[in-house]
């Protein structure tokens, strides 16, 4: 297992852009398998997967209970940490009762893995006003929900700018008149059906 320093993770936003940029010029395109967050007990508080790896609710279980047991003793909470778990790269970081993960490829750019990692955690410090904790998630688990989708999209990264992300979905949460290209779809059709009902009644 190996540590990233605060350096490398305060570059990776700069470093995911370049390497993004390259990879892309390459006909390459990084993505991610899934983003993890566990409680205490390696439970889960929210998880989104974007890989067939894991095809049934059970297999996913699985793999949260598998991932929490093989990093559950490391220490993860003043930097991230790395590890290579059943040919798939495993980037992690722990606060309080909560733990991070992000999972790639074996292939994948752990540099590239690392920002969506802090991108993740800096967004729902934000959110959660620094009051990271499994009760605080829980009652903002809209917030979080609504962060892992600006983060990744179908696996492909889309920000890993944690007070960017932040803004963005406080900006949806708050602001139902936003245009609807700048709403997830939910709040869209949310927006609709007011409209529409509105229009009925006139």
């Amino acid at each position: 297992m190996a540590r990233i320093s605060k350096l490398e993770t305060t570059n990776t936003h700069c470093i995911f852009l370049l390497l993004s940029l390259d990879m892309a010029s390459n006909g390459l395109c990084p993505s991610i398998k899934n983003i993890l967050l566990l409680d205490s007990e390696g439970k889960r508080v929210a998880v989104k997967y974007y890989s067939d790896d894991w095809p049934t609710n059970s297999s996913k279980l699985a793999f949260e209970k598998f991932v929490f047991t093989k990093t559950v003793k490391t220490n993860a909470r003043t930097e991230a940490e790395i590890t290579l778990l059943e040919n798939n790269i495993i980037v992690y970081k722990f606060v309080q009762d909560l733990h991070f993960f992000v999972t790639g490829g074996d292939d994948e750019n752990e540099l590239i893995l690392a920002s969506v990692l802090q991108g993740f955690f800096d967004a729902v410090t934000l959110l959660l006003r620094s009051n990271v904790d499994k009760g605080e998630a829980l009652e903002n688990l809209d917030l979080i929900l609504l962060c892992l989708d600006e983060i990744v999209d179908g696996g492909i990264i889309l920000e890993t700018n944690g007070p960017l992300i932040a803004e963005k979905v406080t900006s949806h949460n708050m602001d139902a008149d936003a245009p609807l290209s700048e709403q997830t779809l939910t709040q869209a059709w949310a927006t609709a059906r007011d409209t529409f009902t509105r229009t009925l009644l006139t």
